[in-house]
């Protein structure tokens, strides 16, 4: 396999005295980012245990069945906060592949990288408990309107983006290509977003973020956002520790293409 020592070793080494860090620089070193991941974990991953608890309790018992979805409406207290984040997380993916290739930041492509395979089950998992909740609702699994094929093109986008990774031995060049892809497929976020607008779709449309207010009544609302933020905090306990297994074994790679030139 072919591994470019070159983006632990910069970082690894001390700064010329006198030269600033910009707050972008920071934490490329991964010895320094790794100190703050292990100070985040705990609480992230306190937050989401709490979260999940608290939140499916809301969601299962606390909250009311639908009016109309009857007990099915549950569904959206798990297919809506991944279906956020499926979109959420590509765009994380977006920006950290545009600093890699604008600022040669040493841990954006990490980050990205590490970010893909959890995007990708946010992404499955929207489409499983959409189709879940599709069939009672409209009497089919799956129809070919906008927003689901629109979900459907990004859960293929992870696939691809994660296929790169694993097909290019250079690292370097597959976070370029990787970077190339995942920028181009940003186009297909505001389609997903706005489909259910500019298209005729069985898709509802957007209950929360309104210019009129949420759609939805506290009672479920509330166990909602909560969900939301079990899930936020997931991801972000998840990334780190992908992360940190990421900078690992660039280390351990580094050292041995290092030991087998020598």
């Amino acid at each position: 396999m072919l591994v470019h020592t070159s983006l632990l070793n910069h970082t690894l080494h001390h700064k010329p005295a006198g030269v600033r860090s910009s707050p972008m620089q920071k934490y490329a070193n991964p010895l320094r980012f790794t100190r703050l991941a292990d100070k985040i974990l705990p609480w992230s991953s306190a937050v989401a245990v709490a979260a999940f608890i608290g939140g499916l309790y809301l969601a299962l018992a606390a909250s009311p069945p639908d009016f109309q979805q009857g007990e099915s409406v549950r569904l959206m207290y798990v297919h809506v906060p991944n279906a956020w984040l499926s979109t959420q997380t590509y765009m994380f993916i977006a920006l950290l592949s545009a600093v890699s290739i604008i600022w040669k930041h040493p841990l954006a492509d990490l980050g990205a990288k590490a970010a893909a395979p959890i995007g990708l089950i946010f992404t499955g998992l929207a489409l499983i408990t959409g189709s879940i909740w599709g069939k009672p609702m409209w009497g089919t699994w799956w129809v070919w309107d906008a927003r689901l094929t629109s979900v459907l093109v990004l859960f293929f986008l992870y696939l691809g983006y994660m296929a790169i990774w694993r097909a290019i031995e250079d690292q370097q060049k597959a976070s370029k290509v990787a970077a190339i892809l995942a920028l181009v497929g940003v186009v297909n976020i505001p389609i997903i977003k706005f489909s259910v607008e500019w298209w005729n779709t069985l898709h509802q449309p957007s209950s929360v973020f309104r210019a009129e207010g949420p759609a939805i009544d506290g009672s479920m609302l509330w166990p909602l956002l909560v969900m939301v933020l079990a899930f936020q905090a997931y991801f972000v306990t998840v990334l780190l520790w992908r992360m940190k297994a990421e900078i690992v074994e660039r280390k351990l790679l580094a050292l041995q293409y290092q030991e087998a030139s020598e």
